[in-house]
């Protein structure tokens, strides 16, 4: 009877084991099932923590790749521990892959994912333990365990920290809280294969096909990675000297893409706007054409302003462009570049030919002026025409005179004409009709300036008169030169004239007054600039004088011409003069001195008989029946502009005119070898206007 207890207590012990043995192979076949189900492999490390693979190929790096898309997570129970520690030690890993969610910039490598780090399972997932259940509930439950892993993981990746959900196209790669690449991979690169993995290139880069690598490269590579730091670039440099040149551009083409760095792109756009102003408007251009986000910054509006002004690109010509139809992006941008392509035309010139508008018969054109689209000619044949400067039509001609014209002003569409019949005309260029005739002089009136409402006139009666031109009446008269007037100058606020008397005479027109008779040269006086402050004057003494205006005094007396000096041009304190010696000279008033010569092969062959400054440019027009272009800055003769036919022969350039964008030459013979005809060339063409003109 005492034996029977004992026996009892021995079967239930029996009994519990053999209970606990069948749970454990359950559990066991469970595992097995849900890796044979999801293809994953387990093995055992020597710490206990389970490093498993997935059944996918690794990705080039010898990682396996990590994608939202496939992600399993099992639920492992270790053998060898107790059914009691089960209960409170479960471990879970989770076996995550990431293929197109991953950042190319950050380089992916395998990793130990920790059991606390682990995504928790939801409240309806049960425990292991507790009562006990028959193999298929265990299966139901395991599958389910998974399944609701599967969509709490999918549910972290597809949404931010605070559950709402990312934009679409875009998976959130970075913080905490969920899974990203950073914090699988290694921060830093710190080999040459992990900076490529950074900057988004593949692990397998172009290799040298030169056949198969050679024997004990890869004793030779592992000895290398045995080396310290200074010892590896003792070896490098060792290796390059012994490299031939073609190796060591492999190398370049290899290494220089890895340290290449759009800069511009990563600073915020004000900084990479003001890097681009440092740059040439032509850099800028190029600069352009780099990518689509340097296209947009090369684009400001402010940017081509600041290179406009730089250029001396002025305000005016900058509205002209912002009312074109069809204007670019940035209308500083299109301002500047219509402002390069007409440099270049004057500078290279083109295949065009000048348009040719042909008149006065064959008399000589005295004067020539133009304003706009409008282009007055006068002419010894008693008429002044006006002619269209895009048609080339002659539009009207303006008849009254009953003497040759021989000097003429222009300002919009109102023209001044003087002529042999001792009067002055105001026409109305766009009418044809006559406004006033000015009647006061008795002889030729010879010269005349504008400024303003108000003309002035010298005439070979030795005097000179301020007219009004809105009303036609004459306001003041100067007396004091003793032979006729040949120049005049007119600043709105003073009065310079030049005689054949060999005087110059500063004037205050209010008072009538002769302020100053400026005495120095020793002949006729046929040329005077006045910016102002200085007076200048050219004399058949071939000499040129500076004088002070305001006190009268000589500055400066500039030789080097050898006969009359017969046109000049004075602008910024730059003085630029022809001479009938067939020379052009550069001089700073300021100094005295002479800049530049314009002379050498391609000099004029006979007596310069007009000047124009233009762009930085010089034309000068002359008796061998050609127009020069030259560069001021410089004084090199850049090209010819016209060449007529009859040139060396007769042929005769007598007046130009010049703007930014044109230049009128009137040309002509004295023998009949040559037309006389108006010669237009337009620089501010490009096809499309050309078509449109054309039509």
């Amino acid at each position: 009877m005492v034996g029977r207890p004992g026996k009892k207590r021995g079967d239930e012990e029996e009994e519990k084991t053999r209970q606990h043995e069948e749970e454990e192979r359950g559990e066991k076949d469970q595992i097995r099932r849900l890796q044979s189900k999801y293809g994953v492999g387990h093995e055992k490390s020597e710490t206990g923590v389970m490093e498993t693979t997935h059944g996918d190929k690794p990705g080039k790096d010898g990682h396996s790749p990590i994608s939202s898309s496939t992600i399993t997570s099992i639920s492992f129970i270790s053998s060898s521990v107790s059914r009691e520690s089960l209960e409170e030690d479960e471990v879970r890993v989770s076996i995550v892959t990431v293929e197109d969610e991953s950042c190319p910039s950050e380089p992916l490598g395998t990793t130990l994912i920790d059991p606390h780090s682990q995504f928790v399972l939801g409240e309806n997932e049960e425990e292991h333990g507790g009562e006990e259940e028959t193999k298929n509930e265990e299966e139901e439950e395991g599958e389910g365990a998974v399944v609701v892993h599967l969509q709490q993981m999918k549910r972290k990746l597809d949404h931010g920290p605070d559950g709402r959900p990312f934009p679409s196209g875009k998976k959130h790669c970075k913080g905490s809280g969920y899974l990203s690449p950073a914090s699988l991979a290694q921060a830093t690169p710190t080999t040459f294969g992990d900076l490529r993995l950074a900057n988004g290139h593949s692990a397998q880069r172009r290799r040298v096909t030169s056949g198969p690598p050679p024997s004990g490269l890869q004793d030779w590579l592992l000895t290398f990675q045995t080396w310290s730091g200074p010892e590896r670039l003792l070896a490098l440099d060792e290796l390059i000297d012994r490299c031939e040149t073609s190796q060591v551009k492999h190398m370049m083409q290899v290494i220089e893409p890895q340290f290449q760095r759009d800069f511009i792109s990563l600073l915020p756009k004000e900084l990479a706007l003001y890097v681009l102003t440092f740059l040439a408007p032509r850099d800028l251009l190029q600069a352009a054409q780099t990518c689509r986000y340097w296209r947009i910054l090369a684009e400001d509006n402010l940017l081509w302003r600041e290179k406009c002004r730089e250029e001396g690109i002025s305000e005016r010509v900058h509205r002209r462009d912002c009312e074109q139809p069809g204007a670019d992006i940035s209308p500083w941008k299109s301002a500047y570049i219509r402002q390069h392509r007409i440099e270049t035309n004057w500078r290279r010139g083109d295949d065009r030919e000048p348009s040719v508008l042909k008149g006065h018969d064959d008399h000589v054109i005295t004067c020539l002026q133009f304003s706009g689209d409008l282009i007055v000619s006068g002419s010894d044949d008693n008429t002044l025409k006006v002619w269209s400067a895009i048609t080339g039509k002659c539009l009207r001609t303006l008849m009254g005179h009953t003497g040759g014209v021989w000097c003429s002003q222009m300002a919009v569409a109102t023209v001044i004409s003087g002529s042999t019949d001792r009067t002055l005309r105001v026409w109305d260029a766009e009418s044809g009709k006559c406004v006033h005739t000015l009647y006061g002089h008795t002889s030729t009136v010879r010269c005349m300036h504008l400024h303003g409402n108000r003309v002035v006139s010298g005439s070979r009666d030795t005097t000179l008169r301020v007219w009004d031109v809105s009303t036609g009446r004459c306001e003041h008269v100067l007396t004091g030169h003793v032979a006729a007037v040949r120049c005049v100058q007119y600043d709105g606020r003073r009065v310079v004239s030049g005689g054949y008397d060999y005087m110059v005479k500063v004037w205050d027109p209010e008072t009538e007054v002769c302020l100053h008779t400026l005495q120095g040269h020793t002949n006729r006086v046929y040329s005077l600039q006045f910016d102002g402050v200085f007076v200048v004057s050219g004399s058949l003494d071939t000499s040129i004088r500076v004088w002070d205006a305001e006190t009268g005094g000589c500055v400066h007396t500039l030789t080097g011409h050898q006969s009359l000096t017969s046109g000049m041009e004075l602008r910024d304190h730059i003085l630029v003069s022809g001479n009938a010696d067939s020379t052009v000279r550069v001089w700073d008033i300021r100094s005295g001195q002479c800049l530049h010569t314009l002379q050498g092969p391609n000099k004029h062959q006979s007596a310069v008989t007009c000047l124009q400054f233009c762009r930085g440019l010089v034309l000068s027009s002359s008796d061998d029946g050609t127009v020069k272009l030259w560069d001021l800055r410089t004084g090199a003769w850049l090209r010819d502009v016209v060449v007529l036919q009859s040139r060396g022969s007769g042929g005769v350039v007598w007046r130009i005119r010049a703007s930014d964008t044109r230049l009128v030459c009137a040309a002509g013979s004295r023998n009949g070898t040559e037309e006389t005809k108006l010669l237009v060339l337009d620089f501010d063409l490009d096809e499309k206007k050309e078509a449109v003109d054309i039509n």
